[in-house]
């Protein structure tokens, strides 16, 4: 049944809006599992895993999971997913309540809750396509960057507030709730994301393994594409040290309720940008802006292990934060309109196997890497403790403010490279192509 535009917008804001306060939810129990695994162990390998197996499962399964979005009612699969995110967490919280405490747990509960984020996300990112019209994309994807990094302006100060009198079991039966919600914010809407719209009759005699390798083949087959997602991998190993590494360099020298109010106040970067992004959607030349906002965000991400000044630091993320939206705005315009709409569902899972690889490998050596490497670097007898311990400072999580140096520094020099590659140059021209056409 055809619906006009103000309902499928409508649609679009309510499971937004879902999304939204799921994503709150989960915010508050990442930081407060961070925050609990480093006060038991005191290490920044224990703190890392926590983010390495909210991650990993879902990043290995991604293909899967995009490829049943263009086979399955993409609403069925956004419900399966929350379900199945909900219970990895009634998992620790049953185990807590039974008086376990092992580490082991919450690193199982987590990952289950990842498994079944691989079977959400790519139906949501795919159902934007369904939802809007192509005028709309650059403004939906700053709306779901805003509810996505709600995790990080919204969830921190909250959680560490919170966390000043309540345990860690009751923020994540908040979570929980909030899982909750967003499953009812998908009944709500009309049937309107089953796949079945935009895929062929011949497409859907093909068996699974067919769709999924026809997702492989279509997006290697897109040079440009490939070079893009190649140059992200590595933006996001860089990237991934700050997001599993922060943490333990603020608790070196802060309280968690110090650590929440500066990612609260860094993150509110992103809450800027995307607001600027949805006012000024229709700007053509994405590739330039992401040249420029890749290379502010390398700027600023080295200057947050500069110093241990709580104000230069949360200034530093501030705009690290805000360039953030900028560069995943510009990605996404490029990507989804270089692939066509029938395929999207295994070509966003795809490219985030690909371009999210850097952030895995960072998630699996970035605590070692400090704990046995960097830190011992910066103590008082340390290798660089008379050297480069005289500027950024000696000490521990020193040595994870060297990382966060030589990262951002890193990412300035990728941010030239994308400016220069013809290649990239002549996918950003097919999108002012179509657009101009348009």
């Amino acid at each position: 049944m055809e619906l006009s535009e103000n309902n499928l917008s409508k649609n679009f804001i309510i499971v937004w809006i879902g999304q939204l306060i799921s994503s709150i939810g989960s915010g508050l129990s990442a930081f407060a599992l961070g925050i609990y695994v480093f006060q038991k162990t005191h290490t920044a390998t224990s703190y890392s895993l926590i983010v390495l197996f909210a991650f990993l499962p879902s990043f290995l399964l991604r293909p899967i999971g995009g490829t049943l979005s263009d086979r399955i009612d993409r609403r069925l699969l956004m419900i399966i997913g929350d379900l199945g995110s909900a219970i990895g967490l009634v998992f620790i919280l049953i185990m807590m309540y039974a008086g376990a405490e092992d580490l082991w747990i919450i690193y199982l509960g987590v990952a289950v809750s990842s498994l079944f984020v691989a079977v959400q996300n790519p139906a949501y990112k795919a159902s934007v396509t369904d939802l809007l019209d192509p005028e709309s994309y650059s403004k939906a994807s700053g709306l779901m960057q805003l509810a996505e990094s709600s995790r990080y302006f919204i969830a921190p100060i909250i959680a560490g507030f919170l966390l000043g009198f309540w345990d860690i079991k009751n923020i994540l039966i908040v979570d929980i709730l909030t899982f909750l919600v967003a499953i009812g914010a998908v009944f709500w809407i009309k049937k309107d994301l089953n796949t079945g719209k935009h895929v062929e009759n011949d497409k859907n005699k093909q068996n699974f393994r067919s769709d999924l390798t026809e997702g492989f083949r279509y997006t290697f087959s897109l040079k440009g594409l490939l070079w893009l997602l190649c140059i992200t991998a590595l933006i996001t190993f860089f990237v991934g040290f700050l997001q599993s590494l922060f943490g333990p360099m603020v608790l070196a020298f802060a309280d968690s309720k110090t650590l929440g109010i500066t990612l609260t106040l860094m993150a509110t970067g992103m809450l800027v940008s995307s607001f600027l992004i949805g006012a000024f959607s229709k700007i053509k030349n994405q590739l330039s802006i992401l040249s420029i906002s890749l290379a502010v965000a390398g700027l600023f991400y080295a200057l947050l292990g500069f110093s241990t000044s709580i104000l230069f630091i949360t200034v530093s993320g501030f705009l690290f934060f805000f360039a953030l939206p900028f560069i995943n705005t510009s990605l996404d315009v490029i990507i989804r309109n270089n692939v066509e709409n029938s395929i999207q569902g295994r070509v966003w899972s795809i490219v985030s196997l690909i371009s999210q690889f850097g952030m895995v490998l960072a998630f699996c050596i970035s605590g070692l890497l400090a704990d046995i490497v960097f830190n011992p670097l910066f103590e008082t007898e340390g290798f660089f403790s008379s050297t480069v311990g005289q500027i950024i400072g000696t000490g521990q999580g020193r040595g994870i403010g060297f990382m966060f140096l030589l990262s951002g520094i890193f990412i300035l020099i990728l941010a030239v490279i994308i400016s220069r590659l013809t290649v990239l140059k002549e996918l950003d021209l097919t999108l002012r192509e179509e657009i101009k056409i348009d």
